[in-house]
């Protein structure tokens, strides 16, 4: 065998531990939360911060907050691509609305809304299976251009 068979930085797909997951949902803030509400799937752009093995984020009265008081098991899914490399983290689990003094967690978490309107309810997404892949891409459309435009 090759060096390149065991060199996971040459394989196409790589999986990444429950750590690195985690430590690329903490360099980013924007995700997308999929929930049921009346027996459809829906999935809404959210930001979020996270706080120990949980994602915390803010909402207000509306679809999301009902689907997610509703029904509590949820997806959320955050990706980057960068240059020649893609990364996909997807996190599975049950989401809950925080009250009281536990709702105070926003205070020192980097959960703001980032639109104009007021989002006053604090949810957290308890973690169950977390996994999350790294991809180097070939995109051979790309080699494949022409590299003038026809005369």
């Amino acid at each position: 065998m090759s060096d390149t068979m065991h060199d996971p930085s040459s394989s196409t797909v790589q999986e990444l531990h429950p750590e690195q997951s985690w430590g690329f949902l903490r360099e980013r803030e924007l995700g997308r939360l999929a929930f049921h509400l009346v027996g459809e799937v829906h999935i809404v752009p959210v930001n979020y911060a996270v706080d120990g093995e949980r994602l915390v984020f803010m909402t207000s009265e509306g679809s999301k907050l009902f689907g997610v008081t509703s029904n509590s098991d949820v997806a959320f899914e955050v990706d980057d691509i960068s240059g020649e490399h893609a990364t996909s983290v997807i996190c599975r689990g049950r989401a809950h609305v925080l009250e009281g003094q536990a709702a105070y967690v926003a205070e020192r978490l980097p959960v703001r809304p980032w639109v104009g309107t007021p989002k006053t309810v604090v949810v957290a997404i308890e973690v169950d299976e977390i996994s999350g892949r790294r991809f180097r891409l070939t995109r051979p459309w790309l080699r494949d251009l022409p590299s003038d435009p026809p005369v």
